[in-house]
């Protein structure tokens, strides 16, 4: 092991190392490539889908007015150009890991380490985001079947009005029994899950354009540019999906064209129901009625056909949805946490597999206990910024992957290679730099935080235990 030397921190691991731990070609001894393309692209969508329109609409109008449409638009260009690179690095890297995989085989061991701390972060957190949402449409869905609501106290974090957020508790709950039956069985009930959402928002769509109002969308940016900005910056999360897919690496088949087709097939169908459903909702009532606006979408139903079983319909649509997004996200966190343990910089306890369901079952559990705690007692605003944070940065990462991949390896085998290159990688990093800029001042100090935690594990047990130190 030795001692610690300034240049540990660039060691970087080889692509055809990382490719050969991935399991492409020792299919006995890790994780089973089980997952086809439809399966991937229903991932992708499944962990995307929902997020940022029945649960983030509420934070999104009110800081943009009707301009948040283009706020989408906006995240739905960055979240492109970012997919285009994720393609390509998939395809030449197809393994568990995304972009902390990625920046290992590019930047570096420090910097690698760094975007796998982006990841959890952004996984876990975004799972507890999810969840906060999941209980406001389970209080719509009593209210609407028999004139119940649960008691704030159980419903909502404690700096919402709350003591303990139970339901978001229990959604974690089913969601880590489903993942400890293993991968085939979770992507299968996902990929039903999608469908069934998908028709919802359908519902939502066709019911909210009847009640379109041309004079609901003006003033169109009542907070500027400044506003869409902002509000396009706290949305990004909900493009959590492009990172999800790529974390099924080393359960994909065929992973080098899978990967890639699944990454941007699921980002056209998400980006456009994302615009089409905010279009809707934002002509079917005035802006300023989102604020606070709980399970925005059934209200918006209900007030305009006065009947309760339009927002029932989206209610269940809604609970359907949120589960199938946890449950990705849930999946995607473990497989972060799998990648990094099998490089020495976490604890082994993260790569044990049960033979059984080929799940790391331990790592589930820990994940699980995380993110329910989280969701328990963190209100939803400060989740949703902090998730943003965490993305765009592992994104912007990438792109520059792209760019320093192909400097210093131009002729690896590549199944997918990025247009214009390298203006899209380039365009790639300035749109996620500009959406962070955007974030507020209380998310810049509270990941400044987690990035100093993050250090102190690297400094104090990583930098020893690494593989490639040990090698």
């Amino acid at each position: 092991m030795g001692q610690f030397r300034a240049a540990d921190l660039l060691r970087r691991k080889p692509v055809g190392q990382v490719v050969a731990e991935g399991g492409e070609h020792l299919p006995d001894e890790g994780l089973h490539r089980s997952i086809g393309l439809f399966q991937l692209t229903m991932l992708g969508v499944g962990a995307t889908i929902g997020t940022g329109i029945f649960v983030a609409l509420t934070t999104a109008v009110p800081a943009a007015g009707p301009a948040v449409v283009v706020s989408f638009v906006i995240a739905g260009i960055t979240a492109a150009l970012t997919a285009l690179c994720y393609a390509e690095l998939a395809s030449t890297i197809p393994v568990s890991g995304s972009s902390y995989s990625y920046a290992y085989a590019t930047l570096g061991e420090f910097v690698a380490f760094l975007v796998g701390a982006c990841l959890l972060l952004e996984y876990a957190v975004s799972a507890s985001a999810i969840a906060v949402g999941w209980g406001q449409y389970l209080n719509e869905m009593f209210s609407d079947l028999i004139g119940w609501r649960m008691p704030d106290a159980i419903a909502k974090a404690p700096g919402a009005g709350g003591v303990f957020n139970l339901p978001a508790v229990v959604l974690v709950g089913a969601c880590l029994i489903l993942l400890l039956r293993g991968v085939k069985e979770s992507v299968t009930v996902n990929a039903v899950l999608v469908v069934l959402k998908l028709l919802v928002l359908l519902f939502f769509v066709v019911i909210a354009f009847s009640g379109f109002h041309a004079h609901n969308l003006t003033p169109f940016a009542p907070m500027g540019v400044a506003g869409i900005g902002a509000a396009a910056s706290s949305i990004f999360f909900s493009y959590i999906g492009i990172d999800a897919v790529s974390t099924a690496g080393d359960e994909v088949k065929d992973p080098r064209r899978t990967l890639p087709l699944g990454i941007i097939l699921s980002l056209l169908i998400v980006t456009g129901v994302y615009i089409l459903v905010a279009l809707a909702a934002v002509g079917a009532q005035p802006w300023t009625a989102f604020a606070g606006q709980e399970a925005g979408l059934a209200v918006i139903l209900r007030n305009l056909t006065g009947q309760a079983w339009t927002s029932l319909i989206l209610c269940v649509g809604a609970i359907i949805s949120i589960f199938s997004i946890t449950l990705v996200v849930m999946y995607g966190q473990t497989r972060i946490l799998y990648a990094m343990s099998r490089d020495g910089l976490l604890p082994k306890v993260f790569q044990r597999v049960n033979p059984k369901t080929q799940s790391p079952d331990l790592n589930t559990w820990i994940v699980a206990a995380f993110i329910a705690l989280l969701a328990a007692f963190v209100p939803l605003d400060t989740l949703v910024n902090l998730t943003s944070m965490g993305t765009l940065i592992a994104f912007a990462i990438v792109s520059l992957g792209v760019i320093l991949l192909r400097r210093t390896q131009p002729d690896l085998p590549r199944g997918y290679r990025v247009p214009l290159y390298p203006v899209v990688p380039v365009l790639s990093v300035a749109f996620c730099g500009y959406l962070i800029y955007g974030l507020p001042l209380d998310t810049w100090i509270l990941f400044a935080a987690w990035g100093a935690a993050a250090c102190a594990i690297y400094f104090g047990y990583s930098v020893r235990k690494s593989k490639l130190a040990t090698a």
